[in-house]
Parts: C-alpha cells; structure tokens; sequence
C-alpha cells in the first residue's frame, strides 16, 4: 500500500473530502487540561463509521462485511480541549483490493488548520469468518468520492 506523505501542521479544510462536527465532552480532557491522546482515535473512529453509516455502507449489528482497524497513526500539533467542537475532515488516500486507508483531520471549529491529523486502515473482511474480502463496486464507487490528489 503506498504511503502517504506524513500530516503537516498547515494543512487547512481543503484537503478533506467531508466533515463531521464533533462536540468535545468534559471527561475527553485529561489532567493537562487538554484532550487526552487516545480520544483522538475515537474521534477517527466517530468521523468515519458515521459516514459510512450515512452511505449505507455499514450496518454494524447486521453487516456481513466488517472493517478491522490494521493500522493507526496520529500526529498532534496543537491542543484541543473541553469545550471546543471539532470538525474532523475525512478523505480516503488508496483502495485497495480489500483495505482503505482513511486519513482524517482534526480542526477546532474556529480555525482554519489542522490541530491533529491521522490515518487508518480498514481490512474488510467476512464477520463470520474474518477472512479478507475484496471491497465490492458500491462501496468503491462511494469511497472513491473521498479519494484526493
């Protein structure tokens, strides 16, 4: 799977393909003050599952196709924190036969640059017998929708 340059601390909204407003909540905060590192993995996971739900690409009750998290990154480059409300920008930077790579920014509502930007790869597999499955043409078609460059 290529690599994607490494997130940079001047990207702006532009990069993204779709947003989801995200409000931050008291206990995301840590004893610093700010957002604690590992919620900012929710919030990828919050940004993306929602849109697939909105796709229709995801019913996780009852999906026989599943996306497993292989892989996950994240770069911090400027705090966030209780009560801010977060814009997380998603686009997609590669599909392959059955993975996707999600790569999803992190802004405070009022401000035009990345506060956090990371990635992650889906292998979609059978929920039964979690074994890789290709991605079918709808979902291509649609991921593609997010896909830059």
């Amino acid at each position: 799977m290529p690599v994607s340059a490494p997130p940079s601390r001047d990207e702006t909204r532009e990069a993204y393909r779709h947003f989801l407003s995200i409000p931050t909540r008291w206990m995301d905060n840590d004893v610093y003050g700010h957002v604690n590192n590992v919620v900012y993995y929710s919030y990828f996971d919050t940004a993306v599952n929602q849109w697939l739900i909105e796709q229709g690409l995801l019913d996780y009750l009852k999906s026989e196709v599943i996306g497993l998290v292989v892989e996950t990154s994240c770069s911090y480059f400027r705090p966030l924190a209780f009560p801010d409300r977060i814009d997380a920008g998603i686009r997609v930077a590669h599909i392959g036969r059955s993975s996707v790579r999600y790569e999803v920014g992190l802004f405070r509502s009022d401000e035009p640059t990345v506060a956090a930007a990371g990635h992650f790869i889906h292998v979609y597999v059978e929920r039964a017998r979690n074994r890789p499955v290709a991605i079918d043409e709808t979902m291509r078609a649609k991921l593609q929708q997010l896909m830059t460059g």
